[in-house]
């Protein structure tokens, strides 16, 4: 039985299981993108999703720690440059695993994809405005007026115009309008 052994030891011995990791997460920070069983592919996201949380924070202490896990200078210092400002404002989940749907011929392995999320621009949505993070509390958040209010200040300084003569303006155009409907029915 295997109870509670969540490592896949992929057939290797411990120190040659760090080396296959080590230079597969190398890879896949250099190039973006790698081809891979699914096995390694599972056990490559949890090796180096924490290596990436970790590059986020630039500090030597940060530098040093990733490098003793990858042992290579370039990918250190890509993940530091280019790959941490592009992840930098995402809370977790950098890696995306695709099934390819097709087998090794030598040892009939189910072959996958594993790259980095930030990098495929197929599943980016651009041209959408990302949305605010927002928290739900049980206290009062904003309430009817104050949207109101936030959308008509908002619009203020595209006219131009002093968010007061703003304000006034709104409700002093909408009032006559309805007062003079009822004038030209009588006519």
């Amino acid at each position: 039985m295997r109870h509670g052994k969540k490592v896949n030891h992929l057939g290797r011995k411990a120190a040659h299981r760090h080396a296959l990791l080590s230079n597969m997460a190398s890879s896949l920070i250099l190039n973006k993108r790698i081809t891979t069983t699914v096995a390694k592919a599972k056990a490559l996201r949890k090796y180096v999703e924490p290596l990436l949380t970790k590059a986020k924070d630039d500090t030597t202490h940060s530098r040093r720690t990733v490098f003793s896990y990858l042992q290579n200078k370039e990918s250190v210092k890509t993940l530091f440059g280019e790959v941490a400002s592009k992840i930098s404002d995402r809370p977790g989940g950098y890696t995306r695993i695709i099934k390819l749907g097709d087998v090794r011929v030598g040892d009939n392995a189910e072959m996958c994809l594993i790259e980095l999320v930030d990098y495929n621009t197929l599943y980016t949505k651009e041209g959408v405005a990302k949305k605010a993070k927002t928290r739900r509390s049980r206290r009062g958040g904003k309430k009817a007026g104050e949207t109101e209010e936030a959308e008509t200040t908002a619009e203020a300084p595209a006219t131009g115009e002093p968010k007061a003569e703003k304000k006034a303006k709104a409700p002093a155009k909408k009032a006559p309008a309805k007062k003079a409907a009822p004038k030209k029915a009588k006519e």
